[in-house]
């Protein structure tokens, strides 16, 4: 993800001003390979025009958003072939999901891999590839760049039936019942 860079534009003195430019981290997963989903930014419930997350950034516990907050993510997804390798390792890949995804990692079921519900309003846009997503009951969408799908805290999974890694931004607004 080095060739990608967050901007961060703020008010500094009545003016807008770039306040923050850096290459985006990358969070990729060494048990499964190609699987990279960072979190770019987050706002609390109710956000200041400061601009600034370092608080954020800090805690992995902060991967899921209050009732108002929310988080910004960029998600590349590797070919669904990684996870049938017969090098995958369930249990390290679950394993890595709890230490890298914080809160968000408890919303994943251990008996319908990939499947999560999340208490979020998701703004999902696709932005390189190709994703299914597959909703309760196996109904599926296949989804191309630029697709917008728009969820209300739905069981859900993302399938990437190609060849190719995809990526998607993930807005996740937190949500009541």
């Amino acid at each position: 993800m080095s060739d990608r860079t967050l901007h961060v534009v703020a008010n500094r003195d009545g003016r807008s001003a770039f306040v923050d430019v850096r290459p985006l981290p990358s969070n990729a997963f060494a048990a499964v390979p190609g699987f990279d989903p960072v979190l770019v930014w987050g706002t609390e419930a109710q956000p200041s025009l400061a601009g600034d997350r370092s608080a954020l950034a800090a805690r992995p516990e902060a991967t899921m958003p209050e009732v108002g907050a929310t988080r910004l993510w960029l998600i590349t997804f590797p070919p669904d072939a990684v996870f049938t390798a017969p090098t995958f390792d369930p249990a390290a890949a679950g394993q890595e999901y709890g230490e890298r995804l914080g809160s968000l990692a408890a919303c994943f079921e251990p008996d319908h891999p990939g499947m999560h519900t999340t208490l979020t309003v998701d703004y999902d846009i696709v932005l390189d590839g190709e994703l299914t997503l597959e909703i309760d009951g196996g109904e599926t969408k296949v989804l191309r760049p630029g697709d917008v799908v728009v969820q209300h805290g739905t069981r859900h999974a993302w399938r990437n039936h190609t060849a190719k890694p995809a990526t998607l931004i993930a807005v996740l607004i937190g949500a009541s019942r």
